[in-house]
């Protein structure tokens, strides 16, 4: 009985007409929100070095500037979950990152950076243990991309990239891009 009664009280409020909230209705229909576009980035980027020509701006990110950028980007988010022997390959191997960007735009990107370290725990003498060379795609003007600079140096050995230099170009690629290339200095 009580069932019945509910469902009938249900539906007689769902057919009887209320003014009041019909009018509300067709007004918050017809009412227009204001929708502001997302600000421009600054440029020039603030935060970024400068190349003597100008055109090139770069800036080293910090780690969780790092995870920032990868929420919004597919392909370094990609690279970051790269795994070698099941390991992300940072959790592995000494990384490091760039931010770049370009006035002009570039055909492809060539970073370089030292693998620097301590020669062994009893030894503190710093050494070069080798040298990486990344290439990167097309960047349009005033588009930034965030570069991984991943080397082959076990990680448990706390080696740091360092010196790293990013270089625009505009000539077609004569090598696998993008692609990574880590040389060990004897």
């Amino acid at each position: 009985m009580t069932k019945k009664v509910i469902a009938l009280v249900l539906a007689l409020t769902l057919l009887a007409p209320v003014a009041h909230s019909a009018q509300s209705s067709t007004v918050a229909a017809t009412k227009k929100s204001k929708v502001s576009p997302s600000p421009s980035p600054a440029w020039p980027p603030k935060g970024f070095i400068k190349s003597k020509d100008g055109n090139t701006f770069a800036k080293i990110p910090t780690a969780k500037e790092l995870v920032g950028l990868a929420s919004n980007d597919k392909v370094l988010t990609r690279a970051l979950a790269r795994t070698v022997d099941g390991v992300p390959v940072c959790e592995k191997f000494s990384c490091g990152a760039v931010q770049v960007a370009s006035l002009t735009g570039c055909t492809w990107w060539v970073v370089t950076a030292n693998i620097r370290g301590v020669v062994s725990p009893e030894d503190p003498t710093k050494k070069i243990f080798g040298t990486v060379r990344t290439t990167h795609p097309q960047t349009g003007p005033k588009k930034y991309a965030t570069i991984l600079i991943v080397s082959q140096e076990p990680i448990e050995l706390e080696h740091a990239v360092s010196s790293i230099r990013a270089s625009c170009r505009r000539d077609v690629p004569q090598e696998r891009v993008p692609g990574t290339t880590y040389t060990v200095i004897p």
